[in-house]
Formats: C-alpha cells, sequence, structure tokens
C-alpha cells in the first residue's frame, strides 16, 4: 500500500514520507540537519529553536529549513 501526499509533509518544497506524526526537532534529526545551525518556519511561521520539540506535524504541512549566511 501506498501512502497519499497528504501523510507526508513538505520540506523546502519536496515530499518527506512520514513525517507526519513527528515533532519539527524529530523531523531535522531524520533529515540530517544541525538544529543549532539552522532555521525553520512552519507552514510560513517562524518556529524558535526551543519550540520544535512543541511542534507536531500534520500530512501537508510546509517547512521550511534554512541556514544562517554570516557576512555582509
Amino acid at each position: 500500500m501506498t501512502k497519499s501526499l497528504s501523510t507526508n509533509v513538505i520540506v523546502n518544497g519536496e515530499p518527506v514520507v512520514d513525517g507526519e506524526g513527528l515533532s519539527l526537532a524529530e523531523l531535522l534529526i531524520r533529515l540530517g540537519e544541525p538544529a543549532d545551525q539552522v532555521a525553520t518556519a512552519l507552514n510560513g511561521n517562524f518556529v524558535a529553536r526551543d519550540s520544535r520539540d512543541d511542534i507536531q506535524l500534520a500530512g501537508g504541512d510546509r517547512i521550511t529549513v534554512f541556514k544562517a549566511i554570516v557576512g555582509g
């Protein structure tokens, strides 16, 4: 049986299978993203690093993960 797209989450425009039900912090671990080096947004809203454990992902959620660029 194949999972429908609705059970996936979208990370930076790409579907991630079985992301639903994870916390945002767990998703970052699964993706191999260093939590202390990235910023995150969920459905267009910034999520602070210390709130990621409290955010439960649902099918269709859109997550943006980006690294800060230092310089100027």
